[in-house]
């Protein structure tokens, strides 16, 4: 669905409910705005910060000055060091504060950023050149290192914060006409506006923010933008309460909360996230909620949730929070006093549930320290390329600390590679993963066709496994063979069972693949030369710590597991192999297999 932005549409949002399940998750519309303007300040966490910043201040000055015969290709890292400088300059609690030390500094990175900024404005990042997307992400530093050192207007910091207006004013212009490449890029330029106009006031800011909000911002019933990304969920909430707190524009957090609730549902107790649904490079990458921190607390802060509440104790005892968070936040908490509040509320949630997301097709079970993933929404048909999903992963399962990264299953059907459900069916506790796979032969070309030559266009074949010069779609499909695959999964208080059913032509290899995290003690199975292990028989278990994972039975009809991987793979040397202890299940086709996961 999409928003316009509109007070109306904020009443409107307000009887949302996500996937009509989780009405009573999020907070309305009467109760949103419980602006705690007596809210005392969080004392502790103020030190925290400070001491972290201070500490990271440290280490940039003890770095080498930047080579000026270099060109500089990642500017993110220099505006970081520039908001991490101006918070402890600019403040009071700092062994930093007035520094003449971070201001030479602070001086020298301004200066690379003024010499490298193209006339338009951008900077290059990487591959992409003069990017004003990119350039915009590097304002999330810079503008709130201006509204820090303006908070004061140290008289000997003059020069400094004109350095930076100039920046900051020469990139309003690539904000105000560049363009973009992905859907969070509008909301990151439109933050970045809105950071500008905060400082330096301009009506042309805000009318390109309403020129691109005037798209409408897609967040599914599911609570998922369109990426379905962990690493651009975050972007677009934190650009979102941008917007809404500069530009007075609170129906956009409505759209906050939608998303920051699906995310607690896709956050294991560890801070790990799920992944497996995204359509971005983070759908194979492992990543924790931390990104999240400052949306979950200042929505914690602003709607007294106690899910957010929860959400923001639990970052705030990852072992990455000190790296991730203390360490460079500073500026963000000094340029907006609301992050500095405590949490008026008591973080609570449940810790037995089971919520299926029915656009994404994806299923989230909790059962106190087991959780369960299933996953069965890719986009069809499966292109590896950014912006689709094409992870074959259909079933994720832990318990405590033992994890089943993920199961696959794949077979030498026409090297078709890996099962890719087209949907998931809940009927009940049953969730049914379904595909069809068909492979194809190619009967000559009819008279009408014929080039003496034989030069015929360079087409790809209906099946999509190869191309070739050989007009595919003047041709006549035939010998024709299909094979369907059936996946039912029944969840029982956190056990599984799992009925595999592959039909279509005999003789087929069938392979089910496990992966479980590396360093675990696998038992049951048979290591080969290879280290891969085969359940061949009875049950298999996966320790580690005090907790066990019980899988099986086993088969072993084959033990040929190269190439699981389809030819869009395979043709360029490429894996989606992971790291891990992989455990395998085999057999042939007609194949039905029944097992368990407890």
């Amino acid at each position: 669905m999409k928003h316009q932005m509109s007070r109306g549409e904020f009443i409107r949002l307000s009887s949302l409910t996500l996937a009509g399940a989780l009405v009573s998750d999020i907070v309305s519309a009467n109760d949103f705005f419980s602006n705690n303007n007596t809210a005392k300040e969080d004392i502790q966490l103020m030190k925290k910060l400070i001491l972290n910043n201070d500490a990271k201040v440290k280490s940039i000055l003890n770095r080498a000055p930047i080579d000026p015969t270099m060109r500089v290709s990642n500017f993110r890292p220099i505006a970081s060091s520039i908001a991490i400088m101006s918070a402890s300059i600019s403040n009071s609690g700092s062994e930093y504060y007035k520094s003449k030390l971070v201001a030479d500094k602070l001086n020298q990175a301004i200066d690379v950023l003024l010499k490298e900024q193209y006339p338009d404005g951008t900077l290059d990042a990487g591959g992409n050149m003069q990017s004003p997307p990119d350039t915009a992400f590097i304002l999330e530093n810079i503008c709130p290192a201006a509204t820090v050192l303006n908070l004061e207007k140290q008289k000997d910091l003059e020069p400094l914060r004109n350095k930076l207006k100039k920046f900051i004013i020469n990139a309003g212009e690539a904000m105000v006409t560049g363009g973009v490449h992905t859907p969070n890029h509008r909301w990151v330029i439109c933050a970045a506006l809105a950071n500008i106009n905060s400082l330096y006031p301009d009506a042309r800011y805000v009318r390109r923010i309403d020129q691109w909000l005037a798209e409408g911002i897609y967040i599914n019933e599911d609570g998922d933008y369109s990426e379905r990304s962990g690493v651009y969920s975050a972007v677009i909430d934190k650009a979102l309460i941008t917007m809404a707190r500069l530009l007075n524009k609170p129906e956009l957090l409505e759209i906050v909360t939608k998303n920051l609730t699906t995310y607690y549902y896709h956050t294991e107790t560890n801070g790990d996230i799920v992944t497996v649904n995204s359509k971005r490079q983070d759908q194979f990458m492992n990543l924790t909620i931390v990104k999240f921190y400052s949306a979950y607390r200042y929505m914690a802060i602003h709607t007294n949730n106690p899910m957010f509440a929860h959400m923001v104790n639990l970052i705030e005892n990852l072992p990455s929070f000190t790296n991730e968070v203390l360490s460079d936040s500073l500026v963000f908490f000094m340029e907006n006093s609301e992050l500095r509040k405590q949490i008026p509320v008591v973080g609570k949630v449940e810790n037995d549930f089971e919520k299926f997301f029915a656009v994404s097709n994806l299923a989230r079970i909790r059962r106190g320290k087991t959780s369960v993933t299933l996953f069965g929404g890719n986009d069809k048909p499966i292109i590896v390329v950014s912006g689709r999903s094409s992870n074959p992963n259909f079933l994720m399962y832990r318990k405590g600390d033992s994890i089943l990264k993920y199961m696959r299953l794949s077979t030498s059907f026409f090297r078709l590679g890996y099962f890719s459900s087209d949907g998931i069916v809940k009927e009940g506790n049953k969730y049914i993963l379904k595909e069809t796979k068909e492979g194809d032969y190619y009967q000559p070309l009819t008279p009408e066709f014929y080039k003496a030559n034989g030069d015929y266009k360079l087409s790809e074949s209906p099946d999509g496994r190869f191309w070739n010069k050989m007009d595919f779609d003047s041709r006549t499909k035939s010998n024709v063979k299909k094979q369907v695959t059936v996946i039912e999964v029944t969840e029982n208080n956190g056990s599984l069972s799992i009925d595999f059913k592959v039909d279509g032509p005999p003789n087929v290899e069938v392979t089910i693949e496990m992966c479980f995290n590396e360093g675990s003690n696998i038992a049951g199975a048979v290591k080969d030369e290879k280290k891969n292990y085969f359940l061949k028989s009875g049950l298999g278990t996966l320790t580690t710590g005090v907790d066990t994972i019980q899988f099986g039975p086993g088969k072993c009809e084959h033990l040929n597991i190269e190439n699981l991987d389809s030819e869009e793979y395979t043709y360029h040397q490429g894996t989606l192999r992971t790291s891990g202890d992989h455990v395998y299940i085999t057999g042939f086709t007609p194949f039905h297999h029944k097992m368990t996961i407890s």
